[in-house]
């Protein structure tokens, strides 16, 4: 018999079990949305935006409901609440987003500093509302990341593959989530973090295509009717 030995695969830091993220700064960033949301003008926004707005509030109010600490477990109605809240907000901002685009092919408004002011109220609330998707979908959510349930990550973040850079007890939270979804809004692509499956890939690319268009045809019309 072998004297040999054998060594199971070490499980990599960011993929044991934690005691979980606190959710009051996702519910923060998300209050300040939907106040951007509240205070767009009519032109720009569903003409049941404050009804919307309210829809958004009790639902961010529900996830504390369910879960006002930590999140420490996977739970499917916390999970499809968080969904549902993010769908809607993408929702209100798409169409906020599509008369904006409207509005600025007919030369509607005349002040760039309205014009900047509106296109960066809507580019804001889009890269909060896509750190969302990525928070919530990445390894099936914060519940199941606290719990390690997928041991296949959606997102490279570089603390999995520098780990002598990180302290032991390590895992992605909202802001880093926040922060890829601004840098892939700035740069228009990935940075360093990388996607790994097709979701994440589609979404990035979804995200950086509604920024070059929204921010190139803010920026060209503000410059045009500049004095």
């Amino acid at each position: 018999m072998s004297h040999q030995e054998f060594h199971l695969p070490k499980v990599p830091h960011w993929h044991r079990p934690h005691i979980g993220e606190h959710r009051w700064p996702v519910s923060f960033v998300v209050a300040v949305v939907i106040l951007l949301q509240y205070l767009l003008p009519h032109t720009l926004s569903l003409k049941s935006q404050p009804e919307i707005c309210i829809l958004e509030g009790l639902l961010m109010l529900a996830l504390f409901a369910i879960s006002p600490g930590r999140i420490v477990t996977h739970r499917k109605s916390t999970w499809w609440t968080g969904i549902a809240l993010t769908g809607v907000m993408t929702a209100s901002n798409i169409a906020s987003a599509v008369h904006l685009l409207q509005k600025l092919i007919d030369g509607t408004i005349k002040s760039p500093s309205s014009l900047l002011a509106f296109g960066g109220s809507i580019w804001l609330t889009n890269m909060v509302v896509f750190s969302l998707w990525y928070w919530e979908f990445d390894r099936g959510g914060p519940g199941a990341r606290a719990e390690a349930l997928d041991p296949y990550p959606d997102f490279l973040f570089p603390q999995m593959t520098n780990p002598e850079f990180s302290p032991m007890d390590w895992s992605p939270t909202y802001f880093d989530y926040l922060f890829t979804s601004y840098t892939n809004a700035s740069a228009f692509s990935p940075t360093d973090v990388m996607p790994l499956t097709r979701w994440a890939k589609m979404l990035m690319m979804v995200q950086s295509a509604t920024s070059l268009v929204t921010v190139g045809l803010v920026i060209a019309r503000a410059v045009n009717i500049l004095p």
